[in-house]
């Protein structure tokens, strides 16, 4: 692959001090260009968008195409598929949800779908099925499930293998079902209700669900394995747990907010901090609603046990935080995510005020991305 093309958009080239030091907008520059030029090249990477906040400037490093086609540059407001990114939005919607006292995540999910009331998936909670402990939901959805139909006959039929809240298994049905479950707690469709009702209160002007037609031309074709061009299928769930199309501007923004919400409004800020609450340790890593967390020190091999296959695709022991923990000092935060053709990463310390988004447009490896994004933060923080 011939050595990827590189445009710089810098939203504020006079970063603040993190400690008593400052950082260096040239130092970052050349920080991501040395973590994401190789990655691409090894990777055949079309096109990348990195983003970086420091104390709540914004740094856009645009690299590559959004489409090998039409040879259209990336930029920040290119639109990428986040795939499993996408579910700490639905987590935030959920925690706003139960902000306004539509639902309670001590309920079950017979509560607000009849049809699944005395079936094994009611005896989770909603807070289970947030984070991926229910008893033993699979990744997917088995194939023949396409309707909502086969989704209520699925989970009626559903048989765990794990008492509720004793093993994390990663699951976009599990997930799924609680975003379904909040959609209908508030009474709007879940697409609806991210774009209608999220986006709009987070600032966000160029994220979707459903691209319209006047914003096709900033979706960025993905790439498979192959290099054929393609773009997410429908599928049950989808929505809730992988659908959102954003920039590395709206999503920048997006940490820059979680990173401190203050700007917000109290019921949205109140929803920032619920999915900042830790639920379960599962080895070094604690998982929230949609966030996945990691004390400090953090290290490179932490962040890859936590965000390695084993981890994502295999049943492993969960420990309930007793009483729920708020974040303590130095944590990190993160999600990966990816759909056919593209893959993301996001990460922020809220203690240092930096956080870095990586949006591209090739399903690489999660090590990789960890290793990049590792790097880079090593050069904003003390």
């Amino acid at each position: 692959m011939s050595r990827p093309t590189r445009s710089i958009a810098v939203a504020c080239l006079s970063l603040l001090p993190l400690t008593a030091g400052a950082v260096d907008a040239a130092a970052v520059r050349a920080a991501v260009d040395r973590a994401i030029q190789p990655l691409m090249a090894q990777h055949d990477v079309p096109g990348m968008a990195v983003a970086v906040t420091v104390d709540g400037h914004a740094m856009f490093f645009n690299y590559g195409e959004a489409s090998k086609q039409a040879h259209v540059p990336v930029t920040e407001n290119t639109l990428f598929e986040l795939g499993s990114v996408s579910k700490t939005l639905t987590a935030t919607l959920a925690c706003h949800a139960q902000g306004l006292g539509k639902l309670s995540f001590d309920d079950h999910p017979g509560t607000y779908m009849p049809q699944l009331t005395d079936s094994a998936i009611d005896r989770a909670s909603l807070l289970e099925l947030g984070t991926y402990t229910p008893g033993g939901l699979p990744l997917q959805f088995p194939d023949e499930v396409e309707t909502d139909a086969q989704m209520l006959a699925y989970f009626r039929a559903w048989r765990p293998d794990a008492a509720p809240g004793t093993q994390r298994r990663y699951s976009n049905p599990s997930l799924g079902l609680f975003g379904h479950v909040t959609a209908r707690a508030l009474g709007v469709d879940f697409a609806d209700a991210v774009e209608g009702r999220l986006f709009p209160a987070l600032g966000l002007k160029h994220s979707h669900i459903r691209v319209p037609s006047g914003a096709m031309g900033d979706y960025a074709w993905g790439y498979d394995r192959t290099n054929r061009p393609v773009r997410v299928s429908p599928g049950v769930f989808d929505a809730e747990t992988y659908g959102v199309k954003s920039s590395a501007a709206d999503m920048i923004r997006f940490v820059q907010e979680n990173i401190d919400a203050s700007g917000l409004p109290a019921p949205m800020r109140r929803a920032i901090d619920c999915t900042h609450t830790g639920y379960f340790r599962i080895g070094d890593m604690v998982q929230g609603l949609g966030w996945e967390q990691y004390r400090a020190p953090v290290t490179l091999a932490a962040l890859q046990a936590g965000n390695s296959a084993k981890m994502s695709s295999e049943p492993n022991p969960a420990t309930r935080l007793q009483p729920p923990q708020a974040p303590p000092r130095g944590t990190l935060f993160n999600k990966t995510g990816a759909t056919r053709g593209f893959g993301t990463y996001v990460l922020f310390v809220p203690e240092y005020r930096v956080g870095i988004v990586m949006l591209a447009n090739k399903n690489y490896p999660i090590p990789a991305r960890v290793q990049a994004a590792y790097a880079i933060l090593q050069q904003l923080t003390p």
